[in-house]
């Protein structure tokens, strides 16, 4: 499933679509074709993510915060996902991945901020005890929702890195969880695009930039 095949399947039903999510559609297609062409993973990541934002974004106004808008955009795709390709992904494809991703420390959160405020207890250590017991639970249970959730968690700190600056370009430091997260993010998206392209509307609300 690459940019070809989902512009061609939007272009059949856009016309039915609600526009704020036919705009979404359109213009994260349109970053994902340009991700497609990239051969460089920092830039094929950070395009990549542009592509998801672009998705589902909503309008600053919005009372919703940031992690609670993606929760409920991750709940509607499942709902919609009648022919199981996230779970299908998630369960089949990158179960491996996932588990080096969700137990490496240079992409936990409080890791870095136990660093910055000089805190020597280790606490962040438990917690990413915890937060990997949480996960294998949930590979376990074979729970989509949540499993994406913690997974785009991880994911979202090492789009910090690259997109604030916080990383060297093709440094050597960040490339194992580049490459894996470049490549679940390849196969996430275009999965999350379908999904999209399928509904005639999402109830997601005004997109930030409207076209005027």
């Amino acid at each position: 499933m690459d940019y070809q095949f989902l512009k061609e399947k939007h272009r059949n039903i856009r016309q039915q679509q609600e526009k704020s999510l036919s705009i979404r559609i359109h213009r994260s297609l349109s970053w994902l074709k340009k991700a497609e062409q990239e051969t460089d993973n920092d830039a094929k990541f950070i395009f990549l993510w542009i592509c998801f934002n672009a998705a589902y974004a909503g309008d600053f106004g919005q009372q919703l915060s940031e992690r609670g808008r993606f929760k409920d955009f991750i709940q509607k795709l499942v709902d919609r996902d009648k022919d199981k390709q996230l779970y299908d992904l998630l369960f089949k494809e990158f179960t491996g991945s996932i588990k080096e991703l969700i137990s490496n420390k240079y992409i936990f959160e409080p890791f870095w901020k136990a660093l910055r405020e000089h805190d020597a207890s280790n606490q962040w250590e438990e917690r990413l005890q915890k937060s990997v017991y949480f996960a294998t639970k949930v590979i376990d249970e074979k729970k989509t929702e949540l499993l994406l959730s913690v997974v785009f968690d991880r994911l979202y700190v090492l789009r910090n890195q690259l997109i604030h600056g916080g990383a060297t370009w093709q440094s050597e430091l960040n490339r194992v969880q580049l490459k894996d997260g470049t490549k679940m993010l390849g196969k996430l998206i275009p999965v999350i695009l379908s999904i999209m392209i399928e509904e005639t509307e999402l109830g997601m609300g005004d997109i930030m930039y409207p076209v005027i």
